[in-house]
């Protein structure tokens, strides 16, 4: 007899993830996607669970363990918020409005629901924990402590007594697990939901053992009469040593319909509810109870305030007052009836029930202080408990908690935006210390806030995470300061341990001073408050007193010291105060330089901490006067520090240190001292006569003295010292006593002369006694030395001087300027003479006047009064501008109007003298505007403007205008032209210009410039150049002819070597001639920060094309940026060109052409190609580009490679050029010089005798006969081979050069045509497959879908079936046993009879039952993974993966079938979509053959037409009726233009129609081509069917062929339409599918008597020219051809084909390999997995991981995308379009390969064809690969979320049970060799696999095989 394991029923066969214990690797994997983030260090802990919705939060008290309910999961969580363990919960087929069911049929609305966790509580005695969920009615279940994995009951078919929760998840349930005497007990509180809950009371005790857990059976139940008038909703559940507390909100009976806040007590013994009491509580003003927590001795509430409850308020009421109010209204109800002493109703029993309030003994509520069954009960006061709130907050608030520590009650309340505060509460008020944001903002706080056993943490819960945060971070606070400002009550400062602590962590908290706290009154940090003395000098020790407020006292034992900076002294204390001894002189830290002074910390110490903390200062008396060398003694008195002079010794001193008998001057600091400060000091106040000294003059200085008292009885020496340029002059001086302390110190007589380049030089003075005693300067001395010829050049200047100087004009000699003295008193000239003008500026001006005009010369005048009115130019007035004018030396004037040709000279004349005229004459002329050139430029501006004219060198101030902006001139300014260039424009259009000449304005009104739209480029290209530079580049764009002066520019990061060699500086403006021709500009020119530009000018070839030739960069310099230069427009290369950058090769290399050396020379035979070879020579060149001179003759090059150019040489040796043969090889600016090269000519005829000739041959003939015999057949093949390489290349190119055009022309018809289509497609979109069909025909491929369709029931097999789906959705539980499925797997492969076939239909089988468990059918996949490279590691490890022979192969192509979807529809679905519809309107563009299958365009060569057929493309104009197509929702026919070909076929005709009028409709939406007809309408009448056969078909010798549009004469712009199929079989295209798969067989058709027919179309199938004898229906299988030799036109097809559709290749093989894209994340996922296995199987070898990831990705998935787009799309592929994804995928699978790509003449036709591409394709796979390799790793987290989403996108698939029979079948094939495998299992047989399976055979084979 087989026993089940003993299991959760219910779970057993409903729940989808049915995981009771999570095997290993799903804990391990959920362990790591719920791990909590790293936070910083602060204490605080988190765990999250991102895609789970948190409900409930539960504590173990003894053991810290925390476990949080959650939507379908339970988690057990450690004190620090680790995971340890998971339960799941859910999803479960359910339903609100049914009893819990064993078989779903019993409830028909069940559908699969969330479970929500609604109570979660722990049972301390029993070690067990409590969970009730939203399911079942609410039904509860125990599960282990120690691991909530673990059930310990659940009801298997519960009872309406053992509804527990409520079965909504906005309805609350509160309750609590109450100790008693020998068991513990349930109370649980819930509100009203749903229909079935009417039955449940709002109030009930359960039991938690016994024979039927959480029943109410005999137990309290709060009856209500009717529940929905009362409808309580409530808040919380408490409990004290007495009582449990029930905190809600209510509405009273019908009369009194407004809500109310309450609070309901029953005593914990009382199991009847007899002592049941409730009073109404009111928080004065406010709103309704939102939260609650019952604190010691308080009842916290918070409810709503403010207007719509949006905001908060918390009130605290007192329990003594709460149980009073309840213990009055318990008495009014037992004794008095309910009333009061007024007589008012103030007690009553609610909720409907028949007991009333009574009149007992008054002694009944002490007797009876829990109720009985006597005393009336549910008992409601009427009268509030009313508070007054503590605290208002502006959110509603969710949740309250509380903390009594220290003495202090600390309130929590968490807001519904996931803020935490932490309010103080003292007396009546609280206080929001603290807020910090948990949890995501919006994210609301959940009531549960749990505090732990210790009162050290919080924890907070919200949506999607678990917070543990510190109830007091107190050790987050450096310092005093910090911590007392928090203001946080359970925070102090512990002085002597130097810390921010709890009180209870401060040792000494209890003595005074010791735990500073911020609540005490006067509260503020210890802090030195005076220092006695502030400062001290360095020089000696002494003693400072410090003054510390609030100090604490010591132990006997224990002392504070003092530390300055590094030096340690003891402190002595005496009450506040604290006496410490400064370090000695060598202690003290050095001074910084230029400081008198250094400051160091000072702090006061206990042992090693910091107790108070100032800066003290050190300072050095002899610094100060070192830092002061003008005035030493005021600097030395007058300093912040108490120093003192000694004026004889010249020493600034600290105390009383002056020699002995040396006067002291004291610092101002001193008091009741007179001989103090710096006006004490010896000192020099001033010069006591003038302080301007001539230079040349023996001059006398005297400076005013005092306090020179104090160096009575010294020496009486003192000197003056002059600090001349360069020397420092000494004087002896003597002193001259006055009155008091003053006198005067006289200056020896002295002559100046110092080297003056100024007209006067202040020079310092000062005074020393003796040499080096320095007396103090009160302020800074100067004396001015001053030279009159200085600065005064002329008598005009000199006579202008300042007379205090005493200068005069000599004329002594050469005449001067000099000091009065000086001058002879004969040669001073008090007249000056004549004015002397030596240049006038300028020479014209305009007839108006108003020109300024300069005049330079001397004597002009002393002061402009002189000059004002004495300027007259062209005997015309000038008047003088007085700010510009200059003493003697210029003149400014403004001149007066005179007429045109006025002509004549300058003149001043000054009063008293004689008139000064100027040799140049002035002339007025009249500019005159004639021309513009050129006429238009860009509005950007840049367009270098010449305006020609006359007399255009006016004045000297000419400035020109361009529609109001200016246009700088570019000097100099020629007499018949003026050159300016533009500035910006706001806006195309005229402008008119303006040249102003001083005053004057010309204005060119005849030809007005036009400013046209700025040049726009569109194209460039090529985009490559070598280094040398000079490729031709072609620039396409608009308005390209309004350019000046087009520049490419390059600009180059170069060392300074390459600058120096290559560059000149900038010149902004380089000057001009008049008349000379513009200058060539500079090549490179430098640029600032390290840059140099290169440019070209480009040529302006027509409006839309320039023409730029590269411009040469040196080799060192690294190209930054390629831009154009359009006038003032800068275009990057990129911007131009759509996005290519210019790239700059390498210079090309090339090897002389002679092996033995560059000069000898060549020798070439005629007829023969000229070989060069080279590196990197066509890196920045085309073949085309390429020069080859030889001589004066060019070698015409064939050929260009990378490493060979190979040219065609003259036939005859040509002339040499410049004395020279050699070939030039030109490649762009590259010029290269291989050798000279020598042509072998036949030799003329020898004179010498024929008799000799014939001895000398017949010798040489047996000298060289074995050497010939030798080398002959070795020479002529190695070059007959060489010769046939060279003419295969040089035809290759040719043929893809002719190919060019046609491309070119062919892809810009594509690309008009996909624009087209991408237009359409954003109205109709992409028609992918929706995720059903696309996953079933990716499980089953060749099955056109899934093959598992449900079988119709027969009468009276509903028993049957509901046994076998009985059994099926076992089978479904026991595939959750990963064991069990790992067995079934190993099992099935080992069977020999099981093949290949078998088990991929197995593993998608599994695939499909699975898919709503992803996580779990991706770690299955994982594990056979692991076992797979274990098996092929010892084998050949490159073969893995390689075919689908396992069923994990095929299980990895489905799970990335899956995986992938997404990114298919998002990312790589169109790029493919538009690749099969290019090919598709590429392939219809030609004919195709509808017998053979043949087509003119393809890249098949299998495929190809070969034949020239002539055809003519048509567009018919078809009728489409209302609802067709495009013409949804019109009422009337509309004309649809649809292009086909006068070849085509009427079928083909048909499917082209289609295709055009359904362009926007899916293929399976649209009507079949058979089953219309194609009328060709004519007329009104003419109505004519179109058919591939009928009675006109043309039939010769036993060939009858289709007939065409063009056999029916069907001209262009025919009308047609589509009409129903009235009779079938008149199309050949049916017999063809069936008979004639694309060429098999001929088909033939029983024509009569004559036998068989044979159809054709366009070509006869004898008439191919390789035969059609290649199966077509197994095209795939085909094993390609050997590559014929193909004449030119075939090839021509294929090239022009593929360059066609080379973009859209591209564009796919980018999308695929997620070319600047985010990679997929399963795709990480499977990559890290291989590289893991890898790792752990030691397999180092990159190119096996590389076969790895390229088996198991590319070729097993995108291979089979590229070939099969209907696998993805609702597409029709036609056998053409087949056959050409073919090509390109074969093309993406030779790119996925590591070996080399090498092509030889027998290679097949496709890989010629991409044999260019393949390369670039490997580099992007490699890239891939690297991408991959270096992205981030993919999470288990991030994964499972991944998975977890789209497990739910097949949970409805309709075949899961069909599947589940499948799967049966095959175990059912096995099943004793299944059987056998699980009994020998260990763990197998602990599990019972065995006779599970054994339950499921016995339900599946109950006489029934299938559904």
């Amino acid at each position: 007899m087989c026993h089940a394991a003993q299991e959760t029923p219910l779970l057993h066969h409903f729940m989808a993830p049915v995981m009771a214990r999570w095997p290993p690797f799903g804990l391990c994997l959920l362990l790591l996607l719920l791990s909590p983030p790293p936070l910083p260090l602060t204490g605080a802990h988190r765990f999250s669970a991102p895609n789970t919705t948190l409900n409930h939060l539960a504590l173990a008290p003894g053991r810290g363990t925390l476990y949080v309910g959650a939507v379908n999961r339970l988690f057990q969580l450690s004190p620090e918020l680790q995971l340890e363990a998971v339960a799941v919960t859910g999803p479960v087929i359910d339903s609100p409005d049914c009893v819990p069911f064993r078989d779903p049929a019993e409830c028909p609305q069940a559908q699969l629901t969330d479970n929500a966790n609604q109570l979660l509580l722990v049972s301390s005695r029993a070690q067990e924990l409590v969970a009730c969920g939203q399911v079942r009615q609410g039904v509860c279940e125990t599960r282990r402590l120690g691991d909530v994995a673990e059930v310990l009951y659940q009801a298997e078919d519960p009872g309406d007594g053992q509804f527990v929760a409520a079965n909504t998840p906005g309805v609350a349930t509160v309750g609590l697990v109450v100790p008693l005497p020998g068991r513990d007990l349930l109370l649980v509180a819930r509100g009203l939901a749903g229909k079935l809950s009417a039955g449940v009371p709002p109030l009930a005790i359960r039991q938690l053992a016994g024979s039927q857990p959480f029943s109410s059976e005999g137990l309290g139940r709060l009856v209500v009469g009717d529940f929905s008038d009362y409808n309580n909703s409530y808040v919380g559940a408490f409990a004290d040593a007495r009582s449990a507390y029930f905190v809600f909100r209510r509405r009273g009976a019908r009369a009194q319909a407004e809500y109310r806040s309450y609070v309901a007590r029953v005593c914990l013994g009382d199991t009847n509810l007899y002592s049941y009491v409730e009073v109404p509580l009111a928080c004065q003003g406010q709103g309704l109870i939102q939260a609650a927590f019952l604190a010691p001795g308080t009842l916290l509430g918070v409810f709503a305030a403010g207007p719509r409850g949006t905001q908060a308020a918390l009130c605290a009421f007192p329990m003594v007052e709460l149980g009073a109010s309840m213990e009055q209204a318990r008495r009014l109800c037992y004794t008095a009836g309910g009333r009061g002493p007024s007589g008012a109703e103030e007690a009553t029993v609610e909720y409907g029930v028949t007991s009333r309030c009574v009149t007992l003994p008054l002694d009944s509520p002490e007797s009876y202080p829990c109720g009985d069954e006597h005393t009336p009960s549910p008992i409601a006061g009427r009268q509030p408990l009313e508070v007054q709130p503590l605290l208002k907050l502006g959110q509603p608030v969710s949740a309250v908690a509380a903390l009594q520590a220290d003495g202090h009650m600390i309130a929590f309340l968490g807001d519904t935006q996931g803020q935490l505060y932490k309010v103080f509460l003292h007396g009546s008020q609280g206080q929001v210390y603290h807020s910090q944001q948990v949890g995501p903002p919006g994210s609301a706080i959940s009531p549960d806030l749990l505090l732990d056993s210790s009162g050290s943490h919080l924890y907070v819960l919200t949506a999607h995470q678990v917070d543990r945060i510190p109830v007091a971070a107190c050790p987050q606070f450096p310092d005093c300061a910090s911590c007392l400002q928090a203001q946080d009550p359970l925070c102090g400062w512990c002085v002597l341990q130097g810390r921010c602590t709890r009180k209870g962590q401060c040792g000494r908290a209890g003595q005074l001073n010791q735990w500073l706290w911020s609540y005490e009154e006067d509260s503020h940090c210890l802090h030195i408050q005076s220092l006695l003395p502030g400062h001290h000098p360095r020089q000696e020790q002494g003693q400072v007193t410090l003054s510390v407020p609030r100090l604490p006292i010591l132990d006997a034992d224990e002392y504070f010291h003092c530390a300055f900076g590094d030096y340690d002294s003891l402190a002595h204390v005496e009450g506040p105060h604290v006496a410490c001894v400064t370090p000695p002189q060598d202690q003290v830290p050095l001074n910084p330089p230029g400081t008198d002074h250094v400051t160091v910390p000072l702090a006061l110490m206990f042992e090693d901490v910091t107790v108070a903390a100032t800066n003290f200062s050190f300072y050095d008396c002899s610094a100060v006067q070192a830092l002061e060398a003008a005035a030493p003694c005021r600097a030395c008195v007058g300093s912040i520090w108490r120093c003192h002079w000694c004026p004889q010794s010249s020493h600034c001193v600290y105390g009383e240190h002056c020699p002995e008998g040396e006067r002291t001057i004291y610092s101002a600091q001193e008091v009741d001292i007179q001989v103090r400060g710096p006006g004490a000091c010896p000192q020099v106040e001033g010069l006591a006569g003038p302080h301007l000294v001539p230079v040349g003059w023996e001059s006398h200085l005297a400076l005013r003295v005092r306090n020179l008292q104090h160096f009575r009885g010294l020496p009486a020496s003192f000197h003056c010292w002059l600090e001349l340029p360069g020397e420092l002059r000494g004087l002896p001086a003597t002193l001259e006593e006055t009155a008091g302390d003053s006198g005067l110190i006289h200056c020896q007589a002295h002559q100046f002369y110092p080297s003056m380049s100024q007209r006067e030089l202040p020079v310092p003075i000062y005074v020393t006694q003796g040499e080096a005693q320095r007396l103090d300067n009160t302020h800074a001395l100067y004396v001015i030395l001053y030279d009159c010829a200085m600065g005064h050049p002329d008598c005009s200047h000199c006579q202008a001087a300042n007379r205090s100087l005493g200068c005069l004009w000599c004329a002594d000699g050469q005449p001067a300027c000099r000091y009065g003295p000086l001058c002879p008193p004969g040669a001073v000239e008090l007249l000056c003479p004549a004015p002397s003008i030596d240049a006038v500026e300028p020479l014209t001006g305009p007839p108006e006047g108003g020109l300024a005009l300069t005049i330079l010369g001397s004597n002009l005048g002393r002061a402009f009064a002189d000059v004002q009115y004495a300027v007259s130019v062209a005997s015309r007035p000038c008047n003088p501008e007085p700010s510009l004018y200059r003493t003697s030396a210029r003149i400014v004037c403004v001149t007066s109007p005179a007429p045109n040709g006025t002509t004549g000279p300058v003149r001043v004349a000054i009063k008293s003298q004689p008139p000064g005229i100027s040799s140049q004459h002035f002339t007025y002329q009249d500019p005159v505007l004639l021309s513009l050139s050129p006429r238009w430029g860009p509005q950007a501006g840049g367009t270098q403007l010449t305006i020609r004219g006359q007399h255009l060198q006016t004045g000297g101030n000419t400035s020109a205008f361009v529609g109001g902006q200016p246009c700088p001139i570019l000097e100099p300014v020629c007499p018949e032209a003026i050159v300016c260039r533009t500035r910006p424009q706001a806006a195309p259009g005229e402008a008119a210009v303006l040249v102003v000449f001083g005053h004057a304005q010309r204005t060119l009104l005849a030809s007005p410039f036009r400013y046209t739209a700025n040049p726009q480029l569109v194209a460039a290209e090529p985009s490559a150049s070598f280094r040398g530079g000079g490729r031709l580049i072609r620039v396409r764009g608009t308005g390209l002819d309004v350019v000046q002066r087009p520049l490419l520019s390059v600009w180059l990061e170069a060392d300074a070597e390459v600058q120096a060699s290559r560059a000149q500086p900038q010149d902004p403006q380089p000057r001009r001639s008049c008349g000379a021709p513009a200058a060539d500009p500079q090549a490179c020119i430098q640029l600032g920060g390290g840059l140099l530009q290169c440019s070209t000018v480009c040529s302006v070839n027509s409006s839309s094309l320039l023409l730029c030739r590269s411009p040469a960069v040196p080799d060192r310099a690294h190209p930054q940026r390629v831009f154009f230069t359009l006038d003032n427009v800068q275009v990057d290369f990129a911007s131009a060109s759509g996005g290519q950058g210019f790239l700059y090769q390498p210079n090309p290399r090339l090897a002389p052409l002679s092996r033995e050396g560059p000069a000898r020379p060549y020798r070439l035979k005629p007829g023969h190609v000229l070989d060069v070879e080279g590196e990197g020579l066509n890196l920045g060149i085309s073949k085309e580009e390429v020069r080859v001179h030889i001589g004066r003759g060019e070698c015409l090059v064939k050929t260009l490679t990378r490493t060979h150019l190979y040219c065609e040489p003259p036939a005859h040796a040509p002339q040499p050029a410049n004395g020279s043969g050699l070939p030039q090889f030109v490649m762009g600016n590259v010029q290269l010089a291989l050798g000279p090269v020598q042509y072998e000519a036949e030799p003329p005829l020898s004179a010498f005798p024929v008799e000799a000739q014939a001895g000398v041959g017949m010798g040489a003939a047996v000298l060289i006969a074995a050497v010939l015999l030798l080398t002959l057949m070795y020479r002529h093949k190695s070059k007959q081979a060489l010769r046939d390489y060279q003419k295969v290349l040089v035809q290759l190119e040719s043929l893809e050069t002719g190919v060019g055009d046609q491309c070119r022309k062919e892809f810009t018809d594509l690309m008009t045509e996909m624009t087209d289509l991408s237009s359409d497609l954003e109205g109709s979109g992409i028609p992918f497959l929706d995720y059903r069909t696309y996953a079933e025909r990716a499980f089953f491929p060749g099955h056109g879908g899934c093959p598992l369709q449900p079988k119709p029931e027969g009468p009276g097999e509903d028993g049957h079936c509901a046994t076998v789906r009985q059994g099926l959705t076992q089978l479904s539980n026991l595939l959750n046993s990963k064991l069990f499925l790992l067995t079934l797997i190993h099992t099935l492969e080992e069977q020999p009879s099981f093949s290949q076939r078998d088990r991929c239909h197995v593993a998608s089988l599994l695939s499909l039952a699975l898919h709503g468990k992803l996580e779990y059918l991706t770690d299955i996949m994982r594990t056979l993974l692991g076992d797979l490279a274990a098996h092929y590691v010892h084998r050949n490890p490159k073969l893995m993966l390689r075919r689908t022979e396992t069923m994990v192969e095929k299980l990895l192509t489905n799970w990335l079938s899956i995986c992938l979807y997404a990114f298919l529809r998002e990312v790589a679905g169109e790029p493919l979509y538009m690749l099969f519809r290019a090919i598709q309107y590429q392939v219809d563009k030609g004919p195709v053959d509808a017998v053979t299958g043949k087509a003119k365009r393809t890249l098949n060569d299998s495929r190809l037409l070969r034949e020239d057929v002539e055809f003519q493309p048509l567009t018919l104009m078809v009728l489409v009726g209302p609802g067709a197509g495009g013409a949804a929702g019109s009422s009337e026919m509309q004309r649809v233009p649809a292009r086909v070909l006068d070849t085509d076929t009427i079928t083909q005709v048909k499917e082209k129609v289609l295709d055009q009028v359904y362009k926007g409709t899916p293929f399976s939406q649209r009507p079949s081509v058979h089953a219309l007809d194609l009328e060709w309408r004519s007329g009104l009448a003419g109505h004519l069917t179109l058919s591939d056969e009928d009675l006109t078909s043309v039939t010769q010798n036993h060939w009858k062929r289709l007939n065409t549009l063009q056999h029916y004469k069907v001209p262009d712009g025919a009308t047609v339409g589509l009409v129903p199929q009235l009779h079938r079989g008149s199309t050949i295209s049916q017999s063809l599918a069936q008979r004639c798969p694309l060429g098999e067989n001929i088909p033939t058709l029983e024509d009569g008597e004559e036998g068989g027919v044979c159809l054709w179309h366009l070509v006869k199938a004898t008439e191919e020219p390789e035969g059609a004898k290649v199966r077509c229906s197994s095209l795939r299988e085909r094993e390609p051809a050997r590559a014929k030799a193909i004449p030119e036109i075939y090839l021509t097809r294929l090239l022009s084909m593929k360059g066609t559709l080379q973009k859209f290749v591209d564009d796919t093989f980018q999308a695929i390999l997620s070319v600047n894209r985010p990679i997929p994340i399963a795709v990480k996922y499977l990559f890290d997995l291989l590289d893991e296995l890898a790792e752990k199987h030691g397999i180092e070898d990159p190119g096996t991981l590389h076969i790895w990831k390229t088996n198991s990705l590319l070729l097993r998935f995108w291979v089979n995308a590229l070939k099969n787009p209907q696998l993805i799309f609702d597409v029709r592929v036609s056998d053409n379009v087949d056959a050409i994804l073919a090509v390109i995928a074969q093309t993406f699978i030779d790119s996925c390969t590591t070996s080399e790509h090498k092509v030889g003449r027998d290679s097949p036709v496709n890989k010629l064809l991409y044999a260019r591409e393949i390369p670039r394709y490997k580099q992007m796979v490699e890239r891939y690969y690297a991408d991959i390799r270096q992205s981030s790793p993919a999470s288990y987290q991030e994964m499972n979320s991944a998975l977890a989403e789209l497990s739910g996108n097949y949970t409805s698939a309709p075949h899961c049970l069909e599947a589940l029979q499948e799967l049966y079948n095959h175990i059912h094939r096995y099943y004793d060799q299944i059987i056998s495998a699980l009994e020998e299992d260990p763990v197998g047989q602990k599990l019972q696999l065995a006779c599970r399976l054994q339950q499921v055979a016995a339900l599946v084979e109950n006489k029934v095989t299938d559904l």
